[in-house]
C-alpha cells in the first residue's frame, strides 16, 4: 500500500508564497522588442471602490487626483456609483472635466448613476461614435459598456467590464463580451476593467479571450493596494499588438485612493488605424507619463 506522505506546513505554504512574491514584482509588462516605442495613446482601468480609500474615508476629490495623475486618454472606471437605492454617481463630473480634460461618455436610461452597473468611459480630445449598454449573465448584477471612439490618433473600440465574482458567471460573461465586441467597422478594440480573476494561465476563467484579446500574459498586481499580490484588473486588445506597454500606477497617493491600484496601457493606435507616421507630440507626451514613474521607482529603489 502506498501511503500518501505528509507534507509539513511549511512547506504547504512555501508554494502560494513564493507565487505572491513573484507577482508583487510583476508591475510592467512590455509587448514586443523592448524598444523606446511605447505608442501614441494612453489607455487606463481603475476601480475607484465608490470613492472610498483604505482609511475608509468617502473622497471622491482623492479620486480626481490620482486621475489627474495618470493623465490618460481613455479610462474605464468601475465602481462609481452607489450599490443599493438610485445608485447616484460618486463623483463631480464637471471638476473631472475641469481638472483631467476627461470628459463622460454619455448613456442611457441611468438615472442618477453616471456610470452603467458601476461602468463609466471617460476620454478626451475625441468624439463618440456610438455606445452599447451590455447585462452580463450570472448571479449578480453585471454589465459593459461598449464605446466607439474616434481619438487623436485613430479610432477606438473601448469595451469596460466589470466581472462576477463566481468563477462559472465570469465564463459566460466572457463569452457574451467576446459576441459584441467585434466592431462592424474593423477598427481596433482595447478591452479593460475589473475581471475579478486571480487565476492565471489554463485555470483562468478569462481563457476564451485568446486569441481575440490579448496579450493574456501581460498581467500585473494591482489588487489589494497594500500588498497588490492579485491580477484583478487587466487591459487587452484586438490585435494584441496594439498594446505596447502595460504598467500599474503604483503611487502614494494611489495607495491609499481605492482598493485597487489603477493599470495604464501605452498602445499603438495610430499604427493599427492608418499607416503613416504616429504624431511625434502624442507620442511623446505617453513616453514622458511612463518614464516618470519608472524613474521615481529607480530614485526611491
Amino acid at each position: 500500500m502506498v501511503r500518501n506522505r505528509r507534507v509539513p506546513p511549511g512547506l504547504k505554504t512555501l508554494g502560494p508564497l513564493v507565487a505572491s512574491t513573484l507577482r508583487q514584482q510583476r508591475k510592467a509588462y512590455s509587448n514586443g522588442d523592448g524598444g523606446e516605442d511605447l505608442g501614441d495613446t494612453l489607455v487606463a482601468s481603475y476601480n475607484i471602490h465608490k470613492c472610498v480609500g483604505r482609511d475608509r474615508r468617502f473622497n471622491p476629490w482623492r479620486t480626481l487626483s490620482v486621475l489627474k495623475e495618470i493623465d490618460a486618454d481613455v479610462v474605464a472606471l468601475q465602481e462609481v456609483d452607489q450599490r443599493f437605492g438610485e445608485r447616484t454617481g460618486l463623483l463631480d463630473l464637471h471638476a473631472l472635466e475641469k481638472e483631467c480634460g476627461l470628459k463622460a461618455v454619455p448613456l442611457k436610461g441611468v438615472r442618477a448613476s453616471h456610470g452603467w452597473r458601476g461602468n463609466l468611459v471617460l476620454f478626451r480630445n475625441g468624439t463618440v461614435d456610438g455606445v452599447q449598454q451590455l447585462v452580463l449573465p450570472g448571479a449578480e448584477p453585471r454589465g459593459a459598456v461598449i464605446v466607439d471612439l474616434t481619438l487623436a490618433a485613430g479610432p477606438l473600440r473601448v469595451i469596460a467590464v466589470h466581472l462576477g465574482l463566481l468563477h462559472r458567471s465570469r465564463m459566460r460573461q466572457v463569452r457574451a463580451i467576446l459576441t459584441a465586441a467585434e466592431a462592424g467597422d474593423a477598427r481596433p478594440a482595447v478591452l479593460m476593467g475589473d475581471f475579478n480573476e486571480w487565476r492565471l494561465g489554463r485555470r483562468s476563467s478569462l481563457q476564451a479571450l485568446d486569441p481575440s484579446f490579448g496579450p493574456l500574459e501581460g498581467a500585473v498586481a494591482s489588487f489589494p493596494t497594500r500588498f497588490p499580490v492579485w491580477s484583478l484588473d487587466r487591459i487587452m486588445a484586438n490585435p494584441q499588438n496594439l498594446v505596447s506597454h502595460i504598467e500599474v500606477h503604483d503611487t502614494p497617493l494611489a495607495q491609499f485612493a481605492s482598493d485597487h491600484l489603477p493599470v495604464k496601457a501605452a498602445i499603438r493606435l495610430a499604427q493599427a488605424g492608418r499607416p503613416e507616421p504616429r504624431s511625434s507630440s502624442t507620442s511623446e507626451r505617453v513616453d514622458h507619463r511612463f518614464k516618470h514613474v519608472a524613474q521615481r521607482k529607480t530614485a526611491s529603489g
